[in-house]
């Protein structure tokens, strides 16, 4: 059956749902209402809720750009998903951590943390950051361009890995009677050394009932496919054409499979955000109320720091221009240019294609039509499943839990109840060996 991932964000995935009539524009910044979203997320069933984030706010020296948009505040995500744990049962929680300003020691416990805190239901998104303004906060006056942040984050991944197959199964013994607590041989050092890391280890915390965090991963340039091929188990993507998305699909696979891994190890879920309505009208007519409150002059600016042009000195009826060629979203800019020339978009065109969803395919229809839309891409090889993005928090995810699911699971595309405690489990992974027993059991096999 297909996976669905559940992306909270603000009061919503348009960049203008702030100011909807039905949303309270100073939401998301209480507990109360993203445990709300995460019960509401654990009873439709989802596989998993997952928190992107930034260390900055992104156009940092555009300070009236803040000013029209709810991004310049966010929670942190981590600390977040650890009071979540403690009000959901099998959902899973994923969050964003940087491979370019954290490092992994960091990551491991943070995650192996809420791994252990849920149960087994905790993932790491992985990614390399891509605003100069996250380096100005961490005492740097530059970003590192894209190949050299890949390659750490390369690195990075293998040391967190590493780490957490610190402790093997069965490591605590706590025998009372003898005094000894922890079994020394099932307790290991990593001893990593290489470009970018030198980290002893062990991790202070056990392995978790999944084995390890599940790991997420949504670059969409060739450096970003291919590390989500060798490290991630799910992929989140942005393509917005069927063709481009089974191209997408069968990339991904392909350069699993070159890593030695199977197919069915990395699952591929597409961004979509819905917009439903009991008619068709109705929901075109939520969508088009967001679209005019969007503005111009920030969906520009947005346009804009994608390009890495700025295009306000464009006629915005006139054609998309080709982008920097320095640019930091390669796979995502990428997106948007070949729809503009596919459709011959104008800039204007363009910026309400891509600027209130952040680049994202938008399904708008009644329950029946969203489904639809969905089990195409799902049937026809461009998808495992949906990282989904209500269109406002907290109708539109419960439009997607009244309506959406019960339409899919009337179809038998997604499940009625969890499979099981884990989100390797419910995402119908395996777990992971742990590294020293595979090289014992090799050294015993030789």
């Amino acid at each position: 059956m297909m996976k669905l991932g559940l992306f909270l964000e603000g009061t919503g995935h348009h960049v203008a749902a702030w100011r909807d009539p039905d949303v309270d524009p100073h939401g998301r910044q209480t507990l109360a209402q993203y445990v709300d979203s995460a019960r509401l997320a654990e009873r439709g069933k989802f596989d998993l809720l997952f928190m992107a984030d930034t260390n900055a706010t992104f156009g940092a020296d555009d300070v009236e750009a803040w000013t029209r948009t709810t991004a310049a505040s966010r929670l942190e995500p981590i600390t977040l998903l650890g009071a979540l744990a403690a009000v959901t049962e099998r959902i899973g929680l994923v969050a964003t951590a940087t491979t370019t300003y954290f490092e992994p020691f960091h990551v491991a416990r943070f995650f192996a943390s809420i791994d252990q805190m849920s149960g087994g239901r905790a993932g790491w998104n992985l990614v390399t950051s891509l605003a100069i303004a996250e380096a100005y906060n961490f005492g740097r006056e530059t970003h590192p361009h894209h190949g050299d942040r890949y390659a750490r984050a390369r690195e990075f991944a293998k040391v967190v890995l590493g780490l957490w197959d610190s402790f093997e199964d069965g490591a605590v013994i706590a025998d009372k009677q003898s005094g000894i607590y922890l079994d020394r041989s099932k307790l290991h050092f990593l001893n990593h050394k290489g470009k970018h890391f030198s980290v002893r280890g062990p991790l202070t915390v056990h392995r978790s009932p999944q084995g390890h965090p599940v790991i997420v991963q949504a670059g969409q340039s060739d450096d970003g496919r291919d590390l989500a091929a060798e490290t991630a188990e799910i992929t989140f993507t942005v393509q917005q054409d069927l063709e481009a998305g089974r191209a997408f699909y069968a990339d991904i696979k392909r350069r699993a499979a070159a890593y030695g891994r199977l197919p069915s190890a990395i699952k591929v879920m597409p961004g979509v955000m819905t917009v439903i309505g009991q008619t068709r009208a109705e929901a075109a007519d939520k969508y088009e109320r967001l679209q005019a409150l969007l503005s111009p002059e920030l969906a520009i600016k947005d346009l804009s720091s994608y390009f890495g042009l700025d295009l306000s000195v464009y006629s915005p009826d006139g054609p998309v221009p080709d982008p920097d060629p320095g640019i930091e979203q390669k796979g995502r800019v990428k997106m948007m240019v070949e729809m503009a020339r596919r459709e011959n978009l104008t800039i204007r065109q363009l910026y309400r294609r891509v600027s209130g969803q952040r680049g994202h395919r938008v399904v708008v229809g009644t329950p029946a039509e969203v489904a639809d839309a969905l089990e195409l891409w799902y049937r026809g090889g461009a998808a495992d499943g949906f990282n989904i993005m209500p269109l406002t928090f907290q109708r539109g995810l419960e439009d997607i839990v009244e309506f959406l699911i019960p339409e899919l699971q009337r179809r038998g595309l997604f499940r009625k109840e969890y499979e099981g405690k884990t989100l390797r489990e419910n995402l119908g992974l395996p777990i992971p060996e742990n590294r020293w027993v595979v090289e014992r059991a090799q050294r015993d096999a030789g």
